[in-house]
């Protein structure tokens, strides 16, 4: 018999830490959100490979997707359950080249792997924030990484590079602070989410708040067994449908049957498909290494993205971004199609502004940018070698 998953997968306090460090606002500094709510003692977990140059000129920031952390490269250890999300880009030699570069990665706020999230302890009375815990935006998670990239002496970033949420991550720095990013890597992102992407998102939404073990976000006491991880399983296996494509699923599992029934008892009604098989794999992983809230309150983040907010247009926000940029794209990517990305660079570059596009040939659909590091890889070094 499998073990029960956990009611949570998030890093707690007394966890190992691994490769972690911790950055604690100081106490006189809360932080305030986009909508009106103050944060205290705000902690935001990070991970850095190579050297801090003395002009402090050398700095690379690392920005995760939906389910990412910290750990961006690295084996799995105590503290990391799983390699780094980009394992194969960074390092000596490679094509973010930390004899070279200084790279920060860090969880964002609102995760679940050492940042402040719903599963972190509430400052009041040390129980963990559950239903508490408020709506962040993308623009929060970049303020509050700004605020590290301070405590880290590092006044403007050589560039900013991610994919998928973390691309977004990438475009609000470009904007909100255009004075501390010296050029940018959105990859597989948009610049303000669609309605089909939001309705991916309800869905996996809805999965979580109707299993009843979610008891409206206040789990964190269950026992192993308890907690939302089926409704968690289910919100994954949705999106890793669309972390894919048509091809990449026919190819691999075809309409193969996983689970055979004894010869003469026909077909079951909940005989499963190689793929189902693999959809549940992936979801009950998740449930292992990730926090539900979590789920919810980063997926809202992604739903509310939207550059041209507060800003008039999309127009008048693109055109703050000063830093020269390089906008990756993926054939196959059904989930953040390459139509965005085309629209990312004509809008850069509207306003007067080095933007190039690269597409990557993959079949893998959105994943692409962390399966094709040859492609990517090549793209990422020229790019950084061409600023000189």
């Amino acid at each position: 018999m499998a073990p029960l998953l956990p009611a949570t997968g998030a890093w707690m306090p007394g966890d190992p830490s691994g490769s972690r460090r911790f950055f604690r606002f100081p106490a006189d500094r809360p932080f305030a959100l986009d909508h009106g709510v103050t944060l205290h003692e705000v902690t935001i977990a990070y991970e850095t490979w190579g050297q801090l140059a003395p002009g402090a000129d050398n700095a690379i920031l690392l920005c995760h997707a939906w389910t990412g952390d910290s750990h961006a490269t690295g084996r799995a250890e105590d503290g990391h359950p799983t390699p780094g999300w980009w394992e194969g880009m960074i390092g000596p030699g490679l094509a973010i080249d930390t004899n070279s570069f200084f790279v920060v990665c860090a969880n964002v706020l609102g995760g679940c792997q050492g940042s402040t999230g719903p599963a972190s302890p509430h400052p009041d009375d040390g129980r963990p924030y559950g239903s508490r815990f408020p709506v962040v935006t993308v623009r929060d998670m970049v303020r509050s990484q700004a605020r590290l990239a301070d405590h880290l002496g590092v006044e403007r970033w050589h560039s900013v590079i991610g994919g998928s949420m973390g691309g977004m991550q990438v475009l609000e720095w470009a904007i909100t602070f255009p004075h501390r990013v010296g050029s940018i890597v959105p990859i597989a992102t948009c610049l303000q989410a669609t309605a089909q992407q939001i309705a991916w998102g309800a869905i996996g939404r809805r999965a979580v708040r109707l299993d009843p073990q979610w008891q409206g976000g206040d789990y964190y006491e269950s026992a192993a067994g308890g907690g939302p991880w089926e409704g968690l399983s289910v919100a994954r296996m949705v999106a890793q449908v669309t972390f894919r494509s048509d091809n990449a699923f026919t190819d691999r599992f075809g309409r193969e049957v996983a689970d055979h029934s004894p010869e003469g008892e026909g077909v079951g009604l909940w005989q499963r498909f190689e793929v189902e098989r693999y959809l549940d794999y992936h979801g009950d992983k998740l449930g292992r290494r990730f926090d539900a809230n979590s789920y919810l309150v980063i997926g809202k983040a992604m739903d509310l993205h939207d550059v041209a907010r507060g800003r008039a247009s999309i127009e008048r926000a693109t055109a703050r971004i000063a830093a020269p940029t390089l906008v990756v794209g993926i054939a196959s990517d059904i989930l953040y199609p390459v139509y965005q990305q085309h629209q990312i660079r004509r809008s850069i570059q509207a306003a007067g502004t080095r933007a190039e596009f690269v597409e990557i040939d993959s079949p893998h659909g959105h994943d692409g940018f962390l399966i094709n590091l040859d492609q990517m890889g090549s793209s990422v070094r020229h790019f950084l070698a061409s600023l000189g």
